[in-house]
């Protein structure tokens, strides 16, 4: 019964831990960051909220990627046998690389935007008008990234739950049979 569970509880545990930290940076962190009197303090102080959470969602991303081998070799013949196993193993997988791209992609435009934290900001991800260009281009890039990275991790986690449900053992048969389509 244990089989893959703990690989999978990880593999599971670790794209909430990117969903959930996301979203709550994107809602929680910087907006309650636009809050703050000072100017300056906005970006500032929801760059220090963003640096302490990189180290947990990076120890997530390399945790969730260490699972992969064991999850496929595990269901190895199911990827040959069963109809559409492998093609949602590939679109996970990439939606999960695309993501994780995505993320690094924003820490990069964050990292920026700390450098030009003393310029003030109406929020984390909100210029003001007077804004040189390099801090409206990386704030303005990072206020749509704040909610493209939920739903690349809402997209795997998604997609974990379908591979779930594919294991049912009617979904089990229907693909082995080829008759799920």
């Amino acid at each position: 019964m244990a089989g893959n569970l703990l690989a999978r509880s990880i593999h599971d545990l670790t794209a909430a831990a990117w969903f959930g930290g996301s979203l709550m940076g994107a809602v929680g962190l910087n907006g309650a960051t636009a809050e703050a009197k000072d100017p300056t303090e906005r970006t500032r102080l929801s760059s220090l909220g963003w640096k302490r959470w990189a180290p947990v969602q990076t120890a997530a991303f390399a945790a969730h990627l260490g699972t992969w081998a064991p999850i496929l070799w595990e269901n190895k013949g199911r990827y040959a046998a069963q109809e559409g196993v492998m093609r949602y193993t590939w679109l996970k997988a990439g939606v999960t690389l695309a993501g994780a791209a995505v993320t690094l992609y924003s820490g990069v435009l964050g990292k920026k935007v700390d450098e030009l934290s003393h310029q003030g900001a109406q929020g984390a991800t909100e210029p003001t008008p007077t804004a040189s260009p390099e801090l409206k281009s990386a704030q303005d890039q990072l206020r749509m990234l704040q909610w493209t990275i939920p739903a690349f991790a809402g997209t795997v986690i998604v997609l974990g739950a379908l591979h779930g449900e594919m294991q049912r053992p009617q979904n089990v048969k229907k693909g082995l049979l080829n008759l799920g389509h």
